[in-house]
């Protein structure tokens, strides 16, 4: 089970804006994408959660542009949960150009666990929190996730 998440994204012509890089959309279609995917990973499919009868909601988002993407571009998007809490938790995101160090954006979405029936906030259940590892930003392990 990674403790950091890795999906190759290939930039495509729908993901530019009219100031022709990527757009704003794009990158949280791909945010909430490669939080599923890292779920689905760790057990968590869409159908575990509806049996369990609560799920993840987004409560916000936060994105820092580094560097422009564009059409043709390949990107690297790395997740990993930062911080885990009682009924919440916060997903962190790199993405680089593949074989460029350099970030083109940072990101981070504060997800709140959510009762189905109720619409409520309710407290993360032990299995679903022990299928994610915290990773703090200082962890090691970050300084060489990139390429």
């Amino acid at each position: 089970m990674p403790r950091l998440f890795l999906a190759r994204i290939p930039v495509a012509a729908a993901d530019i804006d009219v100031n022709d890089h990527v757009g704003n959309l794009a990158y949280l279609r791909w945010m909430q994408d490669v939080a599923t995917a890292h779920s689905q990973a760790q057990g968590w499919t869409l159908e575990a959660y509806a049996a369990l009868g609560a799920g993840w909601f987004v409560r916000s988002h936060s994105i820092e542009y580094h560097l422009p993407a564009h059409a043709g571009d390949v990107l690297l998007l790395r997740t990993w949960v930062g911080e885990m809490k009682s009924s919440s938790c916060v997903r962190r995101f790199l993405f680089l150009r593949e074989g460029d160090p350099r970030p083109v954006a940072t990101a981070r979405t504060r997800w709140a666990f959510v009762d189905f029936a109720s619409g409520r906030p309710v407290r993360i259940p032990p299995e679903v929190a022990s299928a994610f590892a915290v990773v703090p930003d200082d962890d090691p392990e970050l300084r060489t996730a990139r390429p």
